[in-house]
This record gives C-alpha cells, sequence and structure tokens, in this order.
C-alpha cells in the first residue's frame, strides 16, 4: 500500500523533502521522497535524546525525579521543559515547575546528566540504548541533544513504531513520557506563540487543545510528538494508529505553518478512510 497524499511534499517550497507513513505494528503505510537521505533534525533530536534518558531510567542509572539541572529542578522537569533554564542559555528565568519554558539548555543539561551517571558520552549512550537495537544505522547525535541530530526517513519511521509498540522500554514507561506533566502550565510554542495550556511529556509535545499547532485539524488531542526548526516534524496519533514522519532542508517558517496541518489532514484522511 501507499499514500497518495505523501505526495503533496512536492508542492512544498522547499529543495529536498522526504516523508513517511508508519503503523503501530511496524507496517510501513507509505512513503515519499528520498527516504534514505539524511536530514538535520533540529529538535527533533529531543524525542530521540528523551527516549535515551528512560532507557537509563529503566537501568537504574537515574531517576526521573534525582535532582539535575538548577536548583530544585529534576531529570523529569528537564524532559518536561519545566526546570526554569531559559530556552539557549544556561540561566535560571523562573522555579521549576512553574511555567513551560521550553530549552535546548534542558536538554544539553540532561545529556551531561546522563554521561555522568553512565560514565558513557551522551551520543554514544544513544547510539547503544537506542539507535543501534532499532537497526538506525544512518542516524547520529553530532552535538547538543537538544537539536544536532541527523538521521533518515528511514530510521525515524523504526523509531516512530518503536514509540508506538515499545520494545526497549516498559510500555508504561512510554505511556508516562507521551502524558501531560504538569498539567495546566502555561507557555510558548515555539512558532506558534502562547500556548495555555502548553501541554508536554517527557521529551514528547502533546497537542491537546493547543491552536495554532504544527499538526493538522483533524489530529486528535492525544497527538504527540516534535518538530524542528530545520524544516521537520514527528508525529505519533494514538486515535489513528499511525504516525508520521516529515523531513525537508528548508528552515522552518511561514511556509510550514502553511503547507504542515493541510499534509497532515490529508495523511490522515486517507489513513481513516
Amino acid at each position: 500500500m501507499s499514500l497518495n497524499s505523501l505526495a503533496s511534499i512536492e508542492n512544498w517550497p522547499v529543495p529536498s523533502a522526504a516523508a513517511g507513513v508508519v503503523r503501530s505494528d511496524g507496517t510501513v503505510l507509505g512513503r515519499h521522497g528520498p527516504a534514505g537521505q539524511r536530514f538535520a533534525l533540529a529538535s527533533v533530536t529531543k524525542p530521540l535524546a528523551a527516549y535515551a534518558v528512560l532507557v537509563a531510567y529503566e537501568e537504574g542509572a537515574v531517576d526521573l525525579d534525582e535532582p539535575a539541572g538548577p536548583p530544585g529542578s529534576t531529570v523529569r522537569h528537564l524532559l518536561a521543559h519545566t526546570s526554569g533554564l531559559a530556552f539557549d542559555e544556561h540561566r535560571v528565568t523562573a522555579p521549576p515547575g512553574q511555567r513551560r519554558l521550553y530549552s535546548n539548555a534542558g536538554f544539553e543539561q540532561l545529556g551531561d546528566h546522563v554521561a555522568k551517571a553512565t560514565d558513557i558520552p551522551f551520543a554514544e549512550y544513544l547510539r547503544q540504548a537506542v539507535l543501534e537495537p532499532l537497526g538506525m544505522a544512518s542516524t547520529s547525535l553530532d552535538g547538543s541533544p537538544a537539536k544536532d541530530g541527523v538521521s533518515t526517513v528511514d530510521d525515524l519511521l523504526r523509531f516512530a513504531a518503536e514509540v508506538q509498540a515499545p520494545r526497549l522500554l516498559d510500555a508504561r514507561t512510554v505511556a508516562a513520557a507521551t502524558t501531560v506533566q504538569y498539567p495546566g502550565t502555561k507557555g510558548v510554542l515555539p512558532g506558534y506563540g502562547h500556548q495555555s495550556p502548553n501541554d508536554w511529556g517527557l521529551g514528547f509535545e502533546i497537542r491537546g487543545a493547543k491552536s495554532p499547532h504544527w499538526t493538522g485539524g483533524s489530529s486528535s488531542p492525544r497527538t504527540f510528538g516534535h518538530f524542528g526548526q530545520s524544516g521537520t516534524f514527528l508525529w505519533v496519533d494514538p486515535d489513528a494508529g499511525v504516525s508520521c514522519v516529515a523531513l525537508s532542508d528548508r528552515a522552518f517558517g511561514a511556509w510550514a505553518v502553511e503547507a504542515w496541518p493541510v499534509f497532515t489532514d490529508g495523511v490522515l484522511a486517507e489513513v481513516r478512510g
């Protein structure tokens, strides 16, 4: 089976793009574009990094509620963007747990925390804990755990299948990671303005009732995932039983705000139809 809706990426104003859809049982419903081409992920790196942190949690190397990051903050706060750290600076701008302050710095501190706890550089820990077991041979972390991942649609479809039907983690851990942490917390969703509430799990953004949003008008509130400033996204819609990955090489901007929801609605309509 192939999804005709995926071909609409041909209309995106980007030099290159690829997309794919995978069911929860691992069945790939379709691919379009160079699915083996490596793209910079930007913040789509964060769910991969979070998954490695959760493996470290299940292995007993870290605890979600142990101190990490600024004073009073925990591993859980860092994963849920409620540590109080600024966006791209290692300075505190709010007390932990009070506001949803989306933070690259927080994920960098997470990487450092896991590296110290395991005595393994975080990029190597990610490779051993997540990438290698899933066969993601074309994926690497080349710097910050917040934004320096590189991957392919084919590799991310493997990850998307894993998140829907976990083998590396206990399903209860993934359920917690995709459930709202610190409910009711307000904050800014980068590119989409202030959201109240700004729902987030552990490394995964949760759609909830956010408007505007980068997913579709027909996406369920339970939809979770991430998008990246390099023109990339990965979402999982549990109600539809599918995940979609799209990677491009043009920075996020007005073109994506316009194109992505229409694309997602097209994919969901075809899957459901």
